[in-house]
């Protein structure tokens, strides 16, 4: 009777394992063919995130991009505390390609020795707009060379993200 408990048991725990593997299989997170650098640089408006610990209570974000002559990027993160005309806070980080094919999956440090993954997902063709996602989709920014984006153009974004496997509905829209 206990051989049988115990076979029970170690049946169930392989069922639940098989179950959490099959509906955590999420698809690899495709990026942008290509990135001219030369062209993403400058400064991109947040139109958009997912919630994340170091932009709570932030609004009105921009990301300042920059070609250092070490061939790295310079990162200035700026946005407002608790409100639109609220203390602005400044963060200061670097960025590096570590896709030249693409060009289009970068690292981003803050501070050292720690790193995140800064993918391009979504790139407009006059580089207008760009989505920035992470591989396994714990972070999402929908950025705009202007402070607002065309709805329309906003629920192509949407549509094409949803696509991509990423929960729309816990996007923050910047200023709410």
């Amino acid at each position: 009777m206990r051989y049988l408990v115990i076979v029970m048991c170690l049946c169930c725990v392989a069922a639940l394992l098989c179950a959490c593997r099959s509906t955590a299989k999420v698809s690899t997170l495709e990026v942008v063919p290509r990135v001219e650098l030369d062209r993403y640089i400058g400064t991109w408006y947040e139109i958009a995130r997912y919630p994340n610990r170091f932009q709570k209570d932030c609004f009105a974000t921009t990301a300042t991009y920059d070609l250092r002559d070490d061939g790295k990027i310079s990162v200035i993160n700026r946005c407002r505390k608790g409100s639109p005309d609220g203390v602005e806070k400044v963060a200061r980080g670097r960025a590096w390609v570590v896709d030249p094919e693409t060009n289009a999956r970068i690292k981003v440090q803050f501070f050292w020795p720690f790193s995140g993954d800064y993918w391009i997902i979504q790139l407009g063709e006059q580089y207008e707009y760009a989505v920035v996602g992470h591989p396994d989709r714990t972070y999402l920014w929908i950025l705009s060379r202007t402070p607002q984006m065309e709805p329309a153009l906003y629920a192509r974004v949407l549509e094409r993200l949803r696509a991509q496997g990423y929960d729309t509905s816990r996007l923050i829209v910047n200023g709410s």
